[in-house]
């Protein structure tokens, strides 16, 4: 992927400085992984090598999950090692520009950055899910407009929640600001980049008042009685890709198929996420996929939208329900690409400048497997759309 080991390690020091925190954290998962992936010599390419998957623990993950824990994997004829779980975004992508695993699940705009910014030698293989994220507030905000003079965290510069989040802000009449002290007066937002797992801590001490990142952390936050959800992300941009699925290119390319067995298993496993969606939480959280407890998991991945009538503008949208739908729209490649060059980000961005969105689609996304994967799963209709093409809506455009 990268020329030489200095260009190597150069692009993993900027991406850990531009994805966020975590660096130390993955550094260290590095180290642990040596010696079972690309740093001890196994090459991913190898028709004989199991493929290594590394996740989050989010909701946002449960396909590449649900595909180990169901054999989904093996009955397409692929051999997969238990996914690995890391902490942060960094030493998650990390992980991936080295070698130590070939598939991970990734906001969609740190795809972009990794192809454009880093020359990731990777594509998007699928939509990982919808939806699925909010903005969760501190008890004593009741409107948008009380986030004046406070911090709010996000995921990643490079996210859909700092994009969404950062709209939420401006319609309120408020400023993010980066790297400074936020002046209520001036109806100022600081913006930080925080790990999921220290939100919930971190606005639970006041050191956030809000923070927005993919469940299950928005509904652990409201059943330790921490935070509200006070907008669904969803509910801003319709049926958008928060996670995708992406694999590096040697898996694309490997002679025995890996990578179309490996997609055939992921949309199998979203189809079963989407229609058992109990039974999918109860496997997550028995077979300790992911961290957090039971009824978190279980809220995160059943509906209670019920509960949060009031702040949902769009009912109809059904933007409060993470959804498992795997095929990546171009629509949504191009309005993405447009609201990236409008956000603020604490990251090198001027790769944006000359990116053409048809292009940026043709080659960062590979719908061709997925496509046939979703055509044998019985039709892009089992997984909610219609046909292949789509009109984005967004709040307030």
């Amino acid at each position: 992927m990268f020329d030489t080991e200095f260009s190597r390690r150069g692009a993993l020091s900027v991406a850990g400085a531009a994805l966020g925190s975590g660096a130390v954290w993955g550094a260290h998962a590095l180290g642990q992984a040596a010696g079972t992936g690309a740093e001890s010599g196994e090459d991913s390419g190898s028709a004989s090598a199991p493929v290594r998957v590394g996740y989050l623990p989010i909701t946002d993950s449960a396909p590449l999950l649900l595909a180990h824990a169901q054999g989904m994997y093996a009955k397409h004829g692929i051999e997969v090692e238990r996914p690995v779980l890391f902490r942060s975004w960094s030493s998650l992508t990390e992980a991936f520009l080295s070698g130590t695993v070939d598939v991970i699940h990734l906001l969609m705009p740190m795809a972009v950055y990794l192809k454009y910014d880093l020359g990731a030698d990777a594509q998007i293989v699928a939509w990982n899910h919808v939806n699925g994220s909010s903005l969760t507030v501190a008890p004593s905000i009741d409107r948008t407009e009380d986030l004046a003079g406070t911090t709010v965290a996000i995921p990643g510069w490079f996210s859909i929640h700092n994009i969404l989040v950062q709209k939420i802000l401006r319609e309120a009449g408020l400023t993010p600001v980066i790297r400074k002290t936020p002046d209520a007066s001036r109806r100022e937002v600081a913006l930080v980049v925080m790990a999921p797992a220290d939100m919930i801590p971190a606005l639970a001490n006041g050191t956030i008042a809000a923070f927005t990142v993919a469940d299950p952390f928005n509904a652990a936050a409201e059943i330790q009685k921490v935070g509200t959800i006070h907008r669904y992300m969803g509910d801003v941009w319709r049926d958008h890709a928060c996670c995708v699925t992406m694999m590096r290119s040697e898996l694309i390319d490997r002679s025995d198929g890996a990578g179309q067995k490996f997609v055939d298993a992921l949309v199998e496993a979203q189809r079963f996420g989407r229609e058992h969606r109990p039974e999918a939480a109860k496997i997550l959280s028995e077979k300790k996929y992911l961290p957090q407890k039971p009824p978190a998991i279980l809220r995160a991945m059943t509906d209670h939208g019920a509960e949060h009538r009031s702040v949902i503008r769009h009912p109809e949208w059904g933007g409060h329900m993470l959804q498992f739908q795997p095929y990546p729209f171009e629509s949504f490649t191009h309005e993405l690409i447009a609201h990236m060059r409008q956000t603020t980000m604490d990251a090198p961005t001027a790769f944006l400048d000359h990116l053409d969105p048809a292009t940026v689609h043709r080659e960062l996304v590979n719908s061709e497997m997925v496509t046939a994967a979703i055509n044998a799963a019985g039709g892009i209709q089992q997984f909610g759309p219609s046909g292949l093409t789509r009109t984005e809506h967004i709040d307030g455009e």
